[in-house]
């Protein structure tokens, strides 16, 4: 069980944004743009690579209503998802990273 499933469960509290049956997501604890919020599905899925294209395309959806909650849709935002150990990932939950509220840079 990651951290994830126990903010999932109700066991950790968390700042939630947005939440619907599928997923949730809340702010970061240790943001790093002025927003920061974490997007994950309440399913238990260890990153990307277990995700199916249909509940990804529900996920996606939802994405979409974070950012328009959190109002940054239209200013711009940077969605990052880490799959692996090579990538970074530190919990093995699917999550997203969606940053925004202030300019970014380029990445590449």
């Amino acid at each position: 069980m990651t951290i994830f499933s126990k903010i999932v469960r109700g066991e950790l509290p968390c700042k939630k944004v947005h939440e619907n049956d599928e997923f949730l997501a809340f702010y970061d604890i240790a943001p790093k743009a002025k927003v920061h919020i974490l997007a994950i599905p309440k399913q238990e899925l260890k990153d990307f690579n277990d995700i199916t294209p249909e509940l990804m395309g529900r996920f996606s959806a939802f994405i979409l209503e974070v950012v328009e909650v959190a109002g940054i849709k239209q200013s711009g935002y940077r969605l990052i998802t880490n799959t692996g150990t090579d990538s970074g990932q530190e919990v093995p939950h699917l999550h997203f990273h969606i940053l925004g509220g202030e300019p970014l840079g380029a990445l590449i």
